[in-house]
């Protein structure tokens, strides 16, 4: 075997190493923390921030929504080209730039003169900076924890709770002392703080990318299509004239080319999850959830300040629904780990519920009523988030975790962006922020629907494993008892 099959067989060898489950593993999850936090956190703390804007602009909901949907869907949409790049050089590498890239982003968006401008900066800038800190880090954290998967990505995802918790009265405050402006600078800063996570984020055995089982059947299909190419033109050259040999030997070096191709490409993008029925059933749910994901927390101050909610009021409803958030994302994810019930069940029942509170929020008018609506809605919210990333992982298996992570944001993209501009659409309208609640209630109501075809799906599939099992069962049963039969007749 030459060096080249060797160093391949390596590869396929370190890329297997198994998940440690503690140690080291517990700062990739504290890193996690943080960039949920500095991350999606801000993004549903941005709510403070939409107000002044919508009022120094003069402008409609629909148009500030924007800046919002914008980063939300950028995230979504650069989240393969995260996953490609951190297999390409590092997960830290890519993280830190995308560090930089959120701070550079925010504070060009302290200088900007019209909304146009806060679009490219804090919409798109700042979007694909979160793209590139938050999918790397996630894929990390699968390698890092098996056991403990479910309980690991809900005590992950709670950094958004907290820094939402933190940064919500934070920024309310920012603003009052230093305007809108002067609080984009600070935030500026604060996201300095992702360069930092991206540090901790280190490689778990030299495991370079994160479709582990690509690269391994990428590998092993290159070094048998190369050997096998190899003996059919030594045959070739040995039996046929020299012009057919000379045809033969081109058309295997073309093949061998475009094989070496899809195999490279492999070992960035597992572009083949297109064909799995169940991740694209599960990207449906995505889109649809993700209409009613982002809404709510965007339109939850502004709902409040016109009831007559006074502004720092207002943002307290943020910071008690962050509260339960992380205790529901904490007690729920512990519940998932327990196995009572199948993941995707537990994530149907859960999105079922969010979209029924969301419908029930325009109820809602005094500050008492607001408090129990945010708590609520922040610990069906929580159990939601806490397991949807774990039953992904189960769609496709951790191996395929980071391209599969990467497509069902890019597929989900659709429902991040035009979410909030939808529901700021029938705000103008109606007049009223308790329409856009309705909408995601219903956005969140529909994509239920994807989890049970999903289940359905998953059921049928494991009816016929067990079907498949019996009749091979049954098979040996009869060929040994027919070899039993035959040893009493000759005796």
């Amino acid at each position: 075997m030459d060096s080249a099959s060797r160093a391949q067989r390596r590869r396929i060898t370190v890329a297997a190493a198994a998940a440690p489950d503690g140690g080291y593993a517990w700062f990739i999850l504290l890193s996690c923390f943080l960039v949920f936090g500095l991350t999606f956190g801000v993004i549903k703390a941005f709510g403070v921030f939409y107000v002044e804007i919508h009022r120094y602009f003069e402008t409609t909901a629909t148009g500030t929504s924007w800046i919002t949907s914008i980063a939300v869907a950028t995230i979504h949409i650069v989240a393969p080209v995260a996953s490609a790049l951190s297999a390409r050089f590092s997960h830290r590498a890519v993280v830190i730039t995308g560090g930089l890239m959120c701070s550079l982003g925010v504070v060009f968006g302290a200088f900007a003169n019209n909304l146009t401008e806060l679009y490219l900066t804090v919409g798109f800038l700042n979007g694909f900076g979160y793209a590139l800190t938050w999918t790397p880090t996630v894929t990390m954290l699968g390698y890092y924890f098996e056991k403990r998967r479910p309980v690991a990505n809900a005590l992950s995802s709670s950094g958004e709770c907290i820094l939402t918790f933190v940064l919500t009265p934070l920024f309310q405050l920012l603003i009052d002392s230093f305007s809108w402006r002067g609080a984009l600078l600070i935030l500026g800063g604060l996201q300095l703080n992702l360069c930092v996570c991206g540090m901790l984020l280190r490689p778990l055995k030299a495991t370079k990318d994160p479709t582990n089982g690509s690269e391994i059947k990428a590998a092993e299909e290159s070094l048998d299509i190369r050997s096998v190419s190899k003996e059919d033109l030594d045959e070739v050259k040995s039996s046929c004239h020299v012009g057919k040999e000379l045809e033969i030997s081109e058309d295997a070096d073309d093949r061998t080319k475009w094989t070496e191709l899809k195999n490279k490409i492999l070992l960035y993008v597992d572009y083949t999850l297109i064909t799995n029925a169940q991740f694209m059933i599960y990207s449906m749910f995505g889109v649809f959830a993700a209409l009613g994901f982002f809404a709510p927390a965007l339109f939850l101050v502004p709902y409040a300040r016109s009831k007559g909610i006074e502004e720092y009021q207002a943002a307290a409803l943020m910071s008690i629904s962050a509260v339960l958030d992380l205790f529901g994302r904490v007690f729920f994810g512990w519940v998932a780990n327990l196995r009572l019930i199948e993941t995707v069940q537990q994530l149907t029942a859960t999105v079922i519920l969010l979209g029924t509170v969301l419908l029930l929020c325009p109820l809602a008018t005094s500050f008492s009523e607001l408090v129990a609506f945010s708590g609520v809605y922040g610990l069906v919210y929580g159990a939601t988030v806490a397991i949807h990333i774990t039953v992904l992982a189960e769609v496709v298996g951790v191996q395929r975790l980071g391209s599969a992570l990467g497509f069902f944001m890019l597929i989900r993209s659709s429902g991040g962006l035009l979410g909030p501009p939808i529901a700021g659409f029938f705000i103008d309208k109606m007049s009223d922020y308790g329409t856009g609640f309705l909408m995601a209630g219903v956005s969140l109501i529909v994509s239920a629907l994807f989890l049970l075809l999903l289940h359905i799906m998953n059921r049928r599939g494991e009816g016929t494993a067990n079907k498949s099992q019996n009749t091979h069962k049954n098979n040996i049963g009869q060929s040994l008892g027919g070899e039993e039969k035959e040893e009493q007749d000759m005796a």
